[in-house]
């Protein structure tokens, strides 16, 4: 299946990070199906991943978040049975899942209780990105003309007359 995007660039800037993520969900539709998991919605901006990792401990997972991917892998350092084992049906093997983040998208904590591990993360928007009303006011303008400095297109001041010599 392919998909055009073609339409969304002449209009858009910044979603080719996007149109990879669908390309590589549209190329790799069966992913590793162990542990099983859960992604909950708790509220407007908080949600929760639980994981079935029966057996093991605190200390044979990691969590590790870099580059908009939660890494979540674990290893048994000791899985040897004490006894001989007749029947296996809890998985001990090694895994490592990978779930893709979103921006502004924070892993708040995590916490193993009865073999299920909860990492629970939220959409944190900084305040730099929020909206925010300017006030227009009336009357006389309150910057003098030559208090603002004028603004290049790299954000840098732009050099002034008296500069520029």
């Amino acid at each position: 299946m392919t998909y055009d995007f073609a339409p969304l660039f002449r209009t858009a800037i910044g979603f080719d990070r996007l149109a990879r993520l669908v390309d590589n969900a549209a190329q790799n539709p069966a992913g590793p199906s162990y542990p099983p998991y859960n992604i909950e919605k708790l509220g407007e901006d908080s949600y929760v991943l639980t994981m079935a990792v029966a057996g093991f401990g605190p200390e044979d997972i990691e969590l590790t978040v870099q580059d908009n991917t939660l890494v979540v892998a674990g290893r048994l350092a000791n899985a040897t049975p004490a006894g001989e084992v007749l029947h296996r049906g809890i998985a001990t093997r090694a895994f490592e899942r990978r779930f893709v983040l979103a921006d502004h998208i924070v892993v708040d904590n995590a916490d193993l209780t009865n073999g299920l591990l909860r990492v629970a993360v939220r959409h944190f928007v900084p305040e730099a990105l929020k909206p925010r009303r300017i006030p227009i006011g009336t009357g006389a303008p309150t910057i003098p003309a030559q208090a603002a400095p004028e603004v290049a297109n790299d954000g840098t001041a732009a050099p002034t007359a008296e500069h520029a010599a």
